[in-house]
């Protein structure tokens, strides 16, 4: 174990204070005299090639849902799920809810066999439907019925958010001449409120209506990748790039304009004592940063101010227009602020990061945990979990301490974090992200085999792959039962390199010569349920 290493697994042992009330299964391992004699319930595999999702003993899988399959009379589901959010529809009985689904992004090979070289302005008005209709969200009513999670076909519940649903921006003002907007797209992590609706996240808007580059008091419209704006010009690209709320007994949902407008990953909310929310936000970009929104009212996701992290000051920098006098100077208005956030990150002195993408809160030390993926131009190649640790235990001050949590590497035989979850009993997870076009080919991924799902052992300090994704696939959205017995889980991209339908780098989960479809897992099995004994 490298000096690094020995350093986060001494920073988790400041845990054990308040583990051994509050955590029953490690609690009691880090506060005995040798806690190394201590056995981890789940025993870890080795990097895997296969196109298979391989689970450690005494765990197994099944397919809830996949790509196209009919989820009621006129919906079917999205492609390339994401995150995942499960809520109860009943505060008494657990075993039965609704199941939010992210849907990312496209492959127009296997969305609407369109060629991905091809000039995207010339494809059809079905082939830009077809991709139109991949995106956003689903919304599923799932039943645990004989141990096994099921979707309930007939339910009222079921529907669809797509780059069409009409959906309103949460703001005083327009946002390019419109309070109502179309669509959303690029949907990679979020959160839930404490109200029980969830938060879905745009990240890579640019790729469907492109951009804007604002150069010497000009702005210039940057061409996206799928050519969407051929069809629908009117559309402007800053009508995306928000966190939107979603309310999933009705499926109407709002775009939350005061968390600013950028590659959000993920939207992490913190209830105050007083009743006002903190949400945490990151850049998924290379050298673009970390955000933190304070409501000024109690549970308000409207009203408010953000921040952006220096952490090398340990900050939170405000980003109202009314306090900081060099964003006066370049923009006229909090609500232009708010549409080119990254520019005005950079101007008050927000620290760069590697990647930023998802976070989480430790429910034990109320710690902050974010992934900071890679950032290859750098050097960086693994990617770390960075750990904040607010001044005020709250999380409504502006001061804090950061340090690197856990370092991808060899050492501990992860690289790349991107997703988080914690179980009910405190043990962190987290899933990688190599890219497909470098996993298992000679380079700095060569050794890790496919992407996977890992647990994180505090007893002896180290990273337990839990499960190995089908090729070229990554897991997404980790996201526990409440009695943390099952795993729900999105398999993405399976067979994403593959240069043709004729020549397919993934069969996964239907074998054969069936082509890849990205779908949602439930892991379950006696190592779940010795977990949370």
């Amino acid at each position: 174990m490298n000096s690094q290493d020995r350093r986060s697994f001494l920073q988790f042992l400041g845990r054990a204070g308040i583990l051994a009330a509050a955590h029953p299964l490690l609690g009691n391992s880090l506060m005995s005299e040798d806690p190394i004699d201590k056995e981890f319930p789940i025993q870890g595999i080795q990097p895997q090639k296969q196109d298979e999702i391989i689970l450690a003993q005494g765990l197994e899988y099944k397919v809830l849902v996949k790509w196209d399959d009919p989820i009621s009379e006129k919906d079917r589901f999205g492609y390339n799920n994401d995150y995942l959010a499960y809520i109860p529809l009943d505060e008494k009985n657990s075993n039965e809810g609704l199941l939010w689904v992210n849907h990312e992004y496209l492959d127009t090979l296997f969305v609407s066999q369109y060629p991905r070289k091809a000039d995207p302005k010339l494809k059809s008005a079905d082939q830009f439907e077809k991709e139109m209709y991949a995106v956003g969200g689903s919304i599923l009513h799932i039943k645990k019925k004989n141990e096994q999670w099921e979707l309930v076909k007939d339910s009222i519940y079921n529907r669809r958010i797509t780059g069409r649903t009409k959906i309103t921006l949460l703001w005083d003002e327009p946002i390019a001449g419109k309070k109502e907007v179309m669509g959303t797209f690029g949907n990679c992590a979020g959160g839930v409120t404490p109200w029980g609706t969830i938060l879905t996240c745009e990240e890579n808007y640019q790729d469907y209506y492109g951009d804007y580059i604002y150069e010497n008091g000009s702005k210039k419209h940057m061409a996206s990748d799928f050519g969407w704006e051929a069809h629908l010009p009117d559309n402007s690209p800053e009508h995306y790039g928000w966190v939107v709320e979603v309310d999933l007994k009705t499926g109407k949902a709002h775009k939350l304009i005061a968390l600013g407008r950028c590659a959000h990953e993920c939207a992490k909310v913190h209830q105050a004592k007083d009743g006002r929310l903190v949400v945490y936000t990151g850049d998924d970009k290379n050298d673009e940063f970390i955000y933190k929104f304070i409501s000024s009212k109690p549970g308000s996701l409207q009203e408010g101010t953000l921040y952006v992290a220096n952490t090398e000051q340990g900050k939170w920098l405000s980003l109202d227009y009314k306090e900081q006098e060099i964003l006066q100077k370049h923009f006229s208005s909090q609500t232009e602020v708010l549409i080119r956030v990254r520019e005005a990150a950079k101007l008050v002195g927000a620290t760069p990061q590697n990647r930023p993408e998802d976070i989480e809160i430790d429910p034990i030390t109320g710690n902050v945990l974010i992934t900071l993926t890679n950032n290859t131009p750098k050097g960086d190649y693994h990617g770390a979990i960075l750990k904040i640790v607010e001044d005020h235990k709250d999380k409504l001050g502006l001061s804090f301490s950061s340090e690197i949590f856990l370092a991808g590497g060899t050492e501990l035989g992860f690289a790349c974090p991107d997703n988080m979850a914690f179980d009910p009993k405190g043990n962190l997870w987290f899933t990688s992200d190599m890219s497909g076009s470098m996993m298992n080919k000679p380079g700095p991924y060569q050794s890790f085999g496919n992407n996977g799902l890992f647990v994180f052992n505090p007893i002896k300090s180290e990273v337990i792959q839990v499960a190995s994704a089908p090729m070229d696939a990554e897991f997404t959205g980790p996201y526990f039962s409440p009695d943390g017995k099952s795993l729900f889980l999105s398999v993405q991209h399976p067979g994403e390199t593959s240069k043709s339908l004729e020549d397919l780098k993934s069969h996964w989960p239907d074998g054969g010569t069936a082509i890849p479809r990205s779908s949602v897992v439930v892991i379950s099995g006696p190592a779940f349920e010795s977990l949370m004994k």
